[in-house]
């Protein structure tokens, strides 16, 4: 009899994954949607996927959404998430793919893409 492997929770490639988390955002209706190639500068992720809501409502559907959908199709559930309580600022940290969500004011306040101008952007091709 052949050992077990552990079964693998998703078969997403990480890039695949940001791609997934960013056409989420996008489905509901999150405006700026970026994904930031992080692999040369970053040991503990391979890709930001950066959003924004317009309000602190939309903010947290825009997180419950990847949190479900995320878990529903792929089984993958982000290993730690913070800022759900005042929502101007979600992360969630799906290993592979970080997901910050942003009120547009905090978004221009905290400017990541500035911050990390030195990476490729990718486009947020949509995979269903």
């Amino acid at each position: 009899m052949a050992p077990t492997r552990p079964r693998k929770l998703t078969d997403l490639t990480s890039l695949e994954q940001a791609r997934r988390i960013a056409a989420l955002c996008e489905e509901k209706l999150a405006s700026n949607v970026t994904i930031l190639d992080m692999r040369t500068v970053c040991d503990y992720t391979d890709f930001f996927v950066i959003a924004s809501g317009s309000n602190t409502r939309q903010v947290k559907a825009i997180s419950d959404e990847v949190h479900v959908s995320m878990k529903r199709d792929h089984g993958l559930l982000p290993r730690a998430v913070a800022g759900e309580r005042e929502a101007t600022w979600i992360v969630a940290d799906y290993i592979d793919a970080v997901l910050h969500v942003f009120t547009e004011e905090t978004r221009e306040y905290y400017r990541l893409e500035d911050l990390w101008n030195d990476v490729p952007k990718l486009e947020a091709v949509a995979s269903a």
